[in-house]
């Protein structure tokens, strides 16, 4: 990667945040590298997770660390989810809201991981919760968008 410099998280309503990332064909040393400046920058901010378009990257790429183990993971996709409730949601990209989300309590994800093994895993509780936040991303979608729209106001 040419830029040495620590990522910056991006703000609503920069455009790259409601775009469809694009998948990654193949896992190379760049990937890993923007894996690990991601990593930084989520731990820096003190988030959870951290998805490619957040930090200004066309890519389905994401960090999440919850306390029970950082996850890299590449081109993720939820084949099956379990069990629903509500909590209460921030996110790095949207400050200062917190937002009521619907979100399964179980799924298993289909993904590539940091060496370019394709991986199949089954997650609970919070780290479901925020992968399901970091596949949004991935695929445009915002906290914002599960409010009910007399609450869509936006400070722009």
């Amino acid at each position: 990667m040419k830029n040495d410099l620590p990522f910056s998280i991006i703000k609503q309503p920069a455009a790259v945040l409601r775009k469809k990332a694009r998948r990654i064909k193949r896992v190379t040393d760049e990937h890993r590298l923007i894996l690990e400046k991601m990593v930084a920058a989520m731990k820096k901010s003190k988030g959870m997770g951290l998805a490619g378009p957040q930090v200004g990257l066309d890519l389905q790429i994401a960090v999440v660390d919850t306390g029970e183990g950082l996850l890299k993971i590449i081109n993720p996709s939820i084949v099956k989810k379990d069990g629903y409730d509500t909590m209460d949601e921030a996110c790095l990209s949207v400050p200062n809201a917190l937002v009521r989300v619907k979100r399964s309590g179980r799924i298993t994800v289909k993904y590539t991981d940091e060496w370019g093994k394709q991986a199949t895993r089954i997650f609970v509780g919070l780290t479901a919760k925020a992968i399901q936040h970091e596949v949004d991303h991935l695929n445009g979608r915002l906290i914002v968008d599960y409010q009910p729209w007399y609450k869509r106001i936006f400070k722009q």
